[in-house]
């Protein structure tokens, strides 16, 4: 996935990349889907959500420029994932979850 879709795609902080490489993604998509895991796209996670493309998290997560000092609050956990990466670069995440049972599910 990093080589296939994040650095062809020019995601070149060697800090993300190597956040992408350390979190498991199969782990944050429900069971059954662990196979869905490292596509090139979004993957449902139930109640009309979905676990975001890997491209868009790298994305997002490189355009913020995260130092290690950095605290960071996200709003709309989902499945963790994103949270995951985020806690590798900074110092502390806050995270709210409106779902209760994606709250749960996020936590185990």
């Amino acid at each position: 996935m990093v080589d296939n879709q994040l650095k062809r795609r020019n995601i070149s902080s060697d800090k993300v990349l190597d956040a992408f490489l350390k979190v498991p993604r199969e782990l944050f998509v429900p069971k059954g889907y662990e196979g869905w895991a490292y596509e090139d796209g979004p993957v449902s996670i139930g109640i009309g959500q979905t676990i975001s493309q890997p491209y868009i998290v790298a994305l997002m997560t490189e355009a913020l420029a995260i130092t290690p000092e950095d605290v960071i609050l996200e709003v709309g956990t989902g499945s963790g994932y994103q949270t995951a990466i985020l806690a590798l670069l900074c110092k502390h995440v806050y995270t709210i979850e409106r779902i209760p049972l994606l709250q749960t599910r996020a936590q185990e």
